[in-house]
């Protein structure tokens, strides 16, 4: 271009070129220094602005401010009674009610306290509607029951708390099983197809044979409170006085103050340097006894202060008891009830019902569930699917469905007799039961005990009890008998298939 710059120069065509590959150039030489041509911060600043601002307005919707009132056992405040008054609100409609709840001029938690206890459920489950509405879930309580079939005055202060509804359950029944010589039946709540299917099958290949029977080893519900001494000296002075006789009784008169059912049983302190974890095993005639048990550990420890000044409790449960976890110590030691039943199957039955050999039902066993629970490390769980059923039972006997950890501890043990038949046995040391307290009350829950034939105290304190954790045992035997038939015989996808699956409904044309 320099060389012939005047004829270039007279040409518009080659001038233009020039220009624009000029141009380009210094484009791409002051990008490539970094010298922008926009303002970039000010682009960012205003996306992050805008994506703030979004942002601000989603949180807005969906993040609500923390309840300003929630019921909480151990603060006093929360049982104080209302300051409105009950004739104040019964003229006020429904949507009226649950306005003053969301705006809090009444306290979710005391509804129950002002109206009707089948009213403050309703009151409750339109405020409710309407928090769920604001984050974009509103409607999700209309298929959510409500009532008329549940008594919500046995519910308020028993079982639970800022009540909306219920869950139905499926409820199956399995039986007749013979146990112990007597016929019993069974129920069993879940939403598992197949499981109660399968636990009928294993109900009668057991009925076919000797009938069930079952042993309790053991019944003794614990609760172990960690205190802290001030050096492991006192620690240990601690431990070897409670293992003293006489020091023993002493306890023990304290303990039994606070119940006229409970019987303590046994202290068994544990020293971890200045901490004492004293597991305080009691007796708790029919009820679970949990309440009971931590009663009378109050009263254990305060005696305890009297003998070692500088004893101080550090939680009333130092998980050595252990509830709701899984742990060797209920493993090894039981908790609540410790039971062992067993029967024998004729290798008929074992052929016509449970559609598998004897042999191949033990190999099944012993691979799975000893070998193979080895090798996973398992604690309590050499079984099949023990839960399954302890939990089944739990939830349509009204048991704490999450005690189900501890109460499916299950070896489960099968053998080839002389005479070729099958014999099955499941020892569970830690079944956690009650037939009074709890979820005992509730009407479905009571009418499910009756059906077994244990409902509420029995003749002699803790026959009922021990009724139902033979029940629980046996029904666990059951359910791992057909399981593993299954196994056996390659035959668990396609009763799955067959039980647990609606049928495809061809489309109309």
């Amino acid at each position: 271009f320099a060389s012939d710059a005047s004829r270039h120069m007279n040409d518009s065509s080659s001038l233009f070129k020039f220009l624009f590959g000029w141009s380009f150039f210094l484009c791409y030489f002051f990008g490539f220094f970094g010298i922008s041509f926009v303002d970039a911060d000010e682009i960012m600043e205003g996306q992050n602005f805008e994506s703030s601002e979004r942002s601000t307005s989603s949180k807005s919707k969906a993040v609500h401010p923390p309840a300003e009132s929630t019921p909480v056992c151990t603060v006093p405040s929360s049982f104080e009674k209302p300051s409105l008054s009950k004739t104040d609100l019964q003229s006020k409609s429904n949507e009226e009610l649950s306005n003053m709840v969301l705006t809090g001029q009444i306290k979710d938690h005391q509804l129950e306290k002002l109206l009707d206890h089948h009213r403050a459920v309703d009151v409750r489950r339109l405020a409710f509607d309407s928090k769920l509405s604001s984050v974009g879930c509103g409607g999700a309580l209309t298929d959510l029951p409500s009532g008329p079939s549940l008594d919500y005055s046995r519910v308020f202060g028993a079982n639970c708390e800022i009540v909306v509804g219920y869950v139905p359950l499926p409820v199956g029944m399995v039986g007749p099983l013979t146990l112990n010589g007597r016929s019993v039946y069974i129920p069993m709540a879940t939403t598992e197809g197949c499981l109660v299917a399968s636990t009928n099958r294993g109900c009668k290949a057991i009925t076919q044979g000797s009938g069930a029977t079952s042993v309790i080893l053991r019944d003794g519900i614990t609760r172990a409170p960690c205190v802290r001494m001030n050096s492991a000296k006192e620690a240990a002075e601690l431990k070897l006085w409670c293992e003293m006789p006489a020091n023993f009784a002493t306890l023990k008169h304290a303990f039994e103050s606070t119940t006229g059912f409970g019987k303590l049983l046994s202290v068994e302190p544990t020293v971890a340097g200045k901490n004492v974890y004293l597991r305080l095993q009691c007796f708790a005639g029919d009820a679970m006894g949990m309440n009971m048990v931590s009663k009378g550990s109050l009263a254990v420890i305060d005696l305890l202060k009297s003998v070692f000044p500088t004893l101080v409790l550090v939680a009333l449960s130092g998980n050595m008891c252990t509830d709701k976890k899984a742990a060797a110590t209920n493993w090894i030691h039981g908790r609540g009830k410790s039971v062992v039943v067993e029967a024998i199957i004729p290798q008929h039955v074992v052929r016509t019902t449970l559609k598998t050999t004897v042999q191949a039902i033990v190999q099944t066993n012993i691979h799975k569930n000893l070998i193979g629970s080895a090798m996973a490390g398992a604690i309590g769980g050499f079984n099949a699917h023990a839960a399954n059923n302890v939990t089944a039972v739990f939830l349509a006997t009204g048991q704490d469905p999450a005690q189900n950890v501890e109460s499916s501890n299950c070896i489960t043990l099968l053998e080839e007799t002389e005479d070729g038949d099958l014999w099955i046995c499941c020892t569970m040391p830690s079944i956690e039961v009650g037939t009074v307290g709890g979820g005992t009350s509730l009407p479905a829950q009571s009418a499910c005990l009756k059906a077994i034939g244990c409902k509420g105290g029995g003749v002699n304190p803790g026959d009922n009890a021990k009724q139902l954790a033979h029940v629980v045992a046996a029904a666990t035997m059951a359910g791992e008998l057909s399981l593993l038939a299954a196994l056996a015989a390659n035959t668990l996808v396609q009763a799955h298939m067959t039980h647990n699956r609606k049928p495809t409904t061809a489309k109309s044309t």
